[in-house]
């Protein structure tokens, strides 16, 4: 049974949580939550680290121990110590740390006060008012933890990263079937969405025998449940518990197929309504006039036949793009060609696991020109923010660092928190000796709309700040962002020459394909930042792109597409 890089990651981090609810040793948990952090950055498949013998320990922050725990999670798929803990605390009570307002201590204390393990038993005692009553919670803490629970509810979909593990391999799998011809991976999958639900994979039958490619794939070793199994379709559900359903069909409605299980169904919905105008009718069978079919073996054939361009499936959200197509004015999106560097990334200084100059070799080997360290500030203290003496020094080794790199510029930044009142955690003297400038809030984020958007104006104003990174602060299947009237922000930014981030880190994508869009209608450039806190994380870009393009973005609407002597000059206006 294969195990993906998200599965170890989750063992080592449950490991975490019960040990801290345990009340186990702080350095013993932070083990496990940076080994689980490193292994979430990393761009490798572990179980074929494994499997090849290289040595783990040459990962950061993976000691012997810790090697040999992730070698019997990819022997063994578990963990017995993970199982040991379980059956002395509720598993349940993991699923209470997904609440925003709750840390391993607080939940420790619910358990001693009140013995509660489990979200069923955390709703009953807030509805019954009881959770105010405990020191250190109180009737506001009550009522949001109600909320996040109520939030927690909603129906959650997998990662577009953890999807992504998940999808591979079973496209490896199937690849091994004599019966398939062309495998693609449809839905929203395909369209790049930040999140995904079930897997729709279309394939084409390179014969007959359609019972030979249901067997193969019904046989794939990660399945718990065979849903249903038929000739032209079959569904499984993985241990992850995602869904996945398999649809065979004949390489001449091949084409037809994909554009219909790629969707999105408002997207569908107008193609099939000019496909009536011109008198055919569209199925995933292919387009037919009449009874004969004219096209569907490519995508590119049926929009062909309706007069128009083939439409990338990141746009196909019935936003505007059928249009475009019919007037021959598809936006040109970017792609990861167009991107000269990385403008948001961390070291070792902080909480990355890699030193700048680690950093510096992995971006030169992604293509880059430039790259820049922008470190967290002191007000995060948890991982040693940098303060006005630590900043100068690292601008020193920077500086240093350069003198010795041809054809590269390490810029020198720093990711600076935007306080309560919207003023910076650092002095501006030592700001303006910086390249770059990324302000961005992590602290006090249970402010009105109003106030929120007051406090980010304030920073976009500060004549030090150059890019607002991840500007609403949501955490995709964790926490919604926090209010801010993001068009007022962007309209001020605009004037101000301020820019705004696109955050590649998988789970923020921060901003949302909508708010790309609305950047690009008001003429804000936005900054593609990968948030790596590790080489492999430097991979990140691919999601920012990803979302970049679903929200139309073109090359020009992206800053690090230029160059550093054209950059240089933008961020000296500011």
């Amino acid at each position: 049974m294969p195990v993906h890089n998200s599965d170890i990651k989750k063992i080592l981090k449950d490991m975490a949580d019960l040990l801290d609810i345990k009340g186990a040793n702080e350095f013993r948990v932070r083990a496990y939550r940076n080994a689980a952090r490193t292994l979430g950055q990393l761009s490798k498949n572990v179980e074929e680290m494994v499997r090849e013998g290289e040595d783990l320990t040459r990962l950061e922050g993976i000691g012997e121990d810790l090697a040999g725990k992730i070698e019997e999670i990819v022997n063994t798929g578990t963990l017995e110590q993970l199982e040991e803990l379980k059956r002395e605390l509720n598993p349940e009570m993991v699923r209470m740390l997904e609440v925003a307002s709750l840390g391993p201590r607080r939940v420790k204390k619910l358990y001693d006060a009140l013995g509660i393990n489990n979200l069923k038993d955390l709703k009953e005692a807030a509805q019954k008012k009881k959770i105010r009553e405990i020191e250190g919670f109180g009737k506001k803490t009550e009522e949001k933890i109600l909320t996040e629970l109520q939030e927690m509810g909603e129906e959650k979909r997998t990662l577009l990263k953890e999807a992504e593990e998940v999808a591979e391999a079973f496209y490896s799998y199937l690849q091994k079937s004599e019966g398939i011809g062309q495998i693609e991976v449809a839905g929203s999958y395909r369209r790049r969405k930040e999140t995904v639900g079930d897997l729709d994979i279309l394939v084409s039958l390179a014969g007959k025998d359609n019972n030979r490619v249901m067997e193969h794939f019904v046989g794939y070793e990660d399945i718990t449940e065979i849903i249903s199994k038929g000739e032209t379709k079959s569904s499984v559900r993985l241990k992850s518990g995602i869904q996945v359903d398999l649809r065979a069909v004949e390489k001449e409605s091949f084409g037809a197929a994909l554009l219909y299980f790629t969707g999105s169904k408002a997207h569908n919905i107008e193609v099939r309504k000019l496909a009536l105008e011109r008198g055919y009718k569209i199925s995933e069978y292919g387009v037919f006039e009449g009874e004969t079919q004219v096209a569907g073996e490519t995508e590119e054939g049926v929009y062909q036949k309706l007069d128009m361009p083939w439409i990338p499936p990141q746009l196909r959200e019935n936003q505007g793009e059928i249009k475009a197509a019919r007037e021959n004015s598809l936006p040109s999106l970017i792609t990861w060609k167009d991107i000269q560097g990385d403008l948001h990334t961390h070291s070792t200084r902080t909480d990355g696991r890699n030193t700048i100059k680690e950093m510096v070799e992995a971006a030169r080997k992604q293509g880059y020109s430039y790259m820049a360290v922008t470190e967290h500030s002191k007000r995060v203290r948890m991982v040693n923010g940098l303060d006005e003496k630590g900043l100068l020094e690292q601008i020193e080794e920077i500086k240093e660092l350069n003198s010795t790199l041809e054809g590269f510029r390490v810029l020198a930044g720093i990711e600076v928190d935007i306080l309560y009142d919207g003023s910076l955690d650092l002095e501006g003297e030592v700001l303006e000796k910086c390249d770059l400038v990324v302000a961005s809030v992590h602290y006090n984020r249970n402010m009105s709309r109003e106030a929120m958007t007051n406090r980010i104006l304030k920073a976009v104003e500060n004549p030090h700040v150059n890019i607002i990174a991840h500007p609403t602060g949501r955490e995709i299947n964790k926490r919604r962002g926090y209010p801010v009237d993001l068009e007022k922000v962007m309209t001020e930014a605009k004037g101000a020459g301020v820019f705004m981030e696109l955050n590649g880190y998988p789970s923020r994508l921060d901003l949302k394909d909508t708010h790309c869009r609305m950047a690009k209608d008001l003429g804000v450039k936005i900054s593609l930042g990968s948030d790596a806190h590790s080489t492999g994380g430097l991979t990140n870009m691919k999601y920012g792109i990803d979302q970049a393009r679903r929200g139309w973005l073109e090359r020009e609407d992206v800053l690090n597409t230029l160059s550093w002597k054209e950059l240089k000059k933008i961020l000296k206006k500011k």
